[in-house]
């Protein structure tokens, strides 16, 4: 119990590095065992703070009064889009750690350790939570680009905190696992529809591009 409150205790500091672009945070992370449990825990609690947002987005801006069932809509959205669409975003990062992982170390060679990209790649997901604020409509967009790209950009500096791999390696490993990750997010935004506007996904991922 106390290996893992260290790493608790320690969790404002790094987020606080992090928030100021100091990124030899991840050099800290990487080899802190207790680390684990917080970095997995940002990337759940991130996930759940884009669901709640994009949940949000549709209470204030889809007008259901005089829809039957209105309110069963209204739970469907909620189950939706922040309990399972969290779930999903956090399951789905833990594939593109796994990918990413995979492609240095069986495409290129490179040393790639999972627990160690957990931990910094789970730290580098804390901008994700901006998705949030996507409950501000007028905003929603450019909200959840920033929260994205911000998210893989620092990704790509804790894969490399990781690895002796070369820059462009690590870049080319990250954005597949991202597009792996990004392309199934779009999917399940299609996939059960609530009212014709997005799914089974958090975030700037539940809505539908298409319509």
């Amino acid at each position: 119990m106390e290996f893992q409150t260290g790493g608790f205790q320690n969790l404002g500091n790094w987020l606080a590095r992090l928030i100021r672009l100091d990124l030899t945070v991840f050099d800290d992370v990487k080899d802190e065992a207790s680390a684990t449990v917080p970095a997995l825990a940002v990337v759940l609690i991130a996930s759940l703070l884009a669901g709640l947002g994009s949940w949000l987005w549709w209470i204030f801006e889809i007008d259901l009064p005089d829809i039957p069932g209105a309110d069963e809509k209204n739970f469907e959205a909620f189950w939706k889009t922040f309990i399972l669409g969290g779930i999903f975003m956090a399951a789905l990062w833990l594939l593109w750690v796994y990918i990413s992982a995979m492609i240095l170390s069986r495409a290129f060679g490179a040393g790639a350790d999972m627990n160690r990209m957990i931990r910094t790649m789970g730290l580098a997901f804390a901008p994700m939570a901006i998705s949030f604020l996507i409950v501000i409509s007028v905003l929603a967009v450019p909200f959840g680009a920033f929260a994205v790209a911000t998210t893989l950009l620092l990704s790509n500096a804790a894969i490399q905190a990781t690895t002796d791999a070369e820059p462009r390696q690590v870049i080319l490993a990250n954005l597949t696992g991202f597009l792996v990750f990004a392309v199934i997010l779009g999917i399940l935004a299609n996939v059960a529809q609530i009212h014709e506007t997005g799914g089974l996904a958090p975030g700037i991922f539940f809505f539908d591009l298409n319509l």
